[in-house]
């Protein structure tokens, strides 16, 4: 009998002290900053646009290298992490965020700051998988790293709600660089308090590293982003559809060669189970309409309703309230309410959030309201599906389960900006109608994107100016109609999805 009471009264070991929380509140650093970064340029573009004057495939790249650079390099420092140390590579990766973003922020040219976004992704790349993955070391405890999981995620999501909030408070008082020097305050406590509080960790059995499965993983994920886009700006007849097709044939090559390796770089089996799957999808549709929203509300915010980037970012606070409350009221309900009911169902308020948009697009305190209700869902939705992937995964291939994770979070931040932003985009152009007496460069520069046209207008005599923005505004939002609909019908996807493949799962199983 004493035998047989042992396991029990080690049990209590496996819980985190006081010290496991407080790396938390360490290993949140980065998660918001990078999430942040997702975002805030949603709000610093029409400063960007002003200053440096970039075309519209220009501004989309400002936004888009940054994810498109993380998205294709996640699952390869995820691995490294699993190799040569999660806190380690979490180090350097802050180390050259810090750096890089202090040089974002004196770009002169739109072609130097899309070539620092592209950098930070790289490092950004570093960051993310190690935070995810360190939570598995430090809670072992399900019920412990279940609360851990839902602030990680709460804070993911809430940075990328805060980006423009904080962004709208930078811009109120200093140029649009300082949204990327936001970077060296925060990550230095992280380089002085990681190395104290969080436990470094590797996979004791990482096998012999592989060249090969890198470079196949790089071809799979950079070319269909960048398919993404081009389809986006630039439809079919672009070079989109080679991009989709040399992705997948090294998708394919990247999958037979894990499949053949006794250590793969990443373990294909986890794809078959439903759960960590069917988590990937959510994960990635949910992003794709948070960043989506956060584009075109933070467009119609500041140069439609004419507010100032602070009270614009001010007016999405219920949205980040919202989030961050629903991903941490979910994680008692996510314990006795299995994953298939608990994810489609609050992704219910996600899809009444784009559906009340939809008709209702011009509308203030509508559109406040429907960012709140997105948040519920997104919360929610993504605390559940982030403890399924990571629980999914064996302890050693924690940083390459994360990386996947992370690789849907940044490839959702990207559909979320090239398709529905693309659609936006294209909607505008076409229902843009230049009013009489407006000169042919200003109506080209309002043919380009809606900052351009908010420009041009104030540029302009007054009657004239007003006819521009007046007609800009109303195109802007009649695109909105569509773009809302279409991502309404992404997040009944998401929820499909969750339904049909995330089976009886339980957080309070272990």
């Amino acid at each position: 009998m004493l035998q047989m009471s042992q396991p029990t009264s080690t049990l209590p070991t496996l819980r985190a002290d006081w010290r496991g929380w407080v790396a938390l509140v360490v290993l949140m650093l980065p998660v918001l900053l990078v999430s942040v970064d997702n975002t805030v340029l949603s709000f610093a573009l029409p400063a960007i646009a002003l200053d440096l004057a970039p075309t519209s495939i220009e501004q989309l790249w400002i936004i888009d290298a940054y994810p498109l650079v993380l998205a294709g390099l996640l699952v390869t420092m995820g691995t490294l992490g699993d190799r040569f140390g999660r806190r380690k590579m979490l180090l350097l990766g802050a180390t050259g965020f810090g750096v890089v973003s202090a040089l974002a922020a004196f770009a002169p040219t739109a072609s130097l700051l899309i070539l620092a976004r592209a950098l930070l992704g790289v490092f950004g790349a570093m960051l993310m998988p190690s935070t995810l993955s360190l939570l598995r070391t430090i809670f072992r405890d399900r019920d412990q790293r279940r609360i851990a999981i839902a602030i990680w995620a709460s804070g993911f999501s809430a940075g990328s709600a805060l980006g423009p909030i904080v962004g709208g408070l930078l811009l109120e008082h200093f140029a649009w660089g300082s949204v990327f020097l936001l970077a060296v305050p925060v990550l230095l406590p992280l380089l002085i308090l990681a190395p104290l509080l969080v436990p470094e960790s590797r996979d004791p059995h990482p096998g012999r590293a592989d060249p090969l499965s890198i470079l196949l993983s790089l071809g799979t994920m950079i070319p269909i982003v960048y398919g993404i886009k081009e389809l986006a700006v630039h439809g079919v007849l672009s070079i989109a559809p080679i991009m989709f097709v040399l992705g997948v044939v090294f998708g394919v090559l990247f999958v037979r060669r894990q499949l053949r390796l006794e250590t793969p770089m990443l373990d294909m089996s986890l794809f078959r189970q439903g759960p960590f799957s069917g988590a990937i999808v959510v994960n990635l549709l949910s992003v794709v309409g948070l960043v989506g929203f956060l584009y075109f509300a933070a467009q119609h915010l500041q140069l439609v309703v004419g507010l100032p980037p602070m009270q614009a970012g001010l007016a999405l606070v219920p949205g980040l309230a919202a989030m961050i409350a629903s991903g941490l009221i979910v994680v008692p309900i996510a314990k006795r309410c299995p994953a298939r009911i608990v994810v489609p169902s609050a992704l219910l308020f996600s899809v009444v959030a784009y559906v009340v948009v939809a008709f209702a697009a011009g509308n203030l305190p509508v559109l406040v309201a429907a960012f709140a209700a997105l948040g519920i869902g997104i919360g929610a939705a993504e605390t559940v599906s982030n403890e399924l992937i990571l629980s999914s995964a064996p302890s050693a291939k924690s940083g390459a389960a994360s990386a996947v994770s992370e690789t849907a979070y940044e490839l959702g931040a990207v559909l979320g900006t090239t398709i529905l932003g693309g659609i936006l985009t294209a909607l505008y152009r076409a229902g843009l109608v230049i009013p009489p007496g407006v000169p042919d460069a200003a109506a080209d520069a309002a043919r380009e994107t809606l900052a351009g046209a908010v420009a041009a207008a104030s540029a302009l005599p007054p009657d004239v100016g007003a006819a521009l923005h007046e007609a800009a505004a109303h195109a802007f939002d009649s695109g909105v109609v569509v773009t809302a609909l279409i991502g309404a019908g992404l997040i009944v996807v998401a929820g499909v999805v969750a339904a049909a493949s995330l089976g009886g799962s339980r957080g309070a199983k272990s």
